[in-house]
């Protein structure tokens, strides 16, 4: 059996159970480059995913702490679709990526891991992306780390 080596996500295997204050309203409270902020709006942030599906991997969160975008007030939901929109046209400038996914997981059932905060995810995504690593490995191979990410977004925003 081969090995591939991430120690950088033991932090996230090894504190996952024993996390419970709310990553969505503790970033905000950091440094932009160490909380991996890219741009911070009046309702809502910018932040990279630090457990990435693809390179570049974005999220918008509010920092209103609600559940749904049905808790949310307008002017919170108009934001973060404008941001969403400035995060396209960044990652199409630096990227070139074939397609995109945006989403939301609303609700432990749908998937989300941050179930009592909502935010929505951009992904970048290339034609070939899902390779044999990732649908027999369950292993995801990203070319770039997330800080020389971080140095090639941050200044765009």
């Amino acid at each position: 059996m081969e090995f591939l080596w991430s120690p950088w996500r033991y932090h996230y295997v090894a504190t996952a159970e024993t996390v419970s204050a709310c990553i969505f309203c503790q970033a905000p409270q950091r440094e932009d480059h160490e909380a991996y902020i890219l741009f911070r709006g009046q309702e809502s942030f910018v932040i990279m995913n630090l457990f990435p599906y693809t390179t570049a991997h974005l999220m918008i969160a509010p920092y209103m702490h609600v559940p749904s975008p049905t808790d949310a007030p307008k002017p919170v939901t108009d934001e973060m679709m404008d941001l969403a929109k400035r995060c396209l046209t960044i990652l199409e400038q630096v990227y070139h990526p074939h397609g995109y996914n945006l989403g939301m997981n609303l609700g432990r059932a749908a998937g989300a891991g941050v179930a009592d905060h909502f935010h929505l995810h951009v992904l970048p995504r290339w034609n070939g992306d899902t390779n044999f690593m990732t649908t027999i490995g369950e292993t995801r191979v990203l070319p770039e780390d997330l800080a020389t990410t971080y140095t090639k977004l941050k200044p765009l925003f």
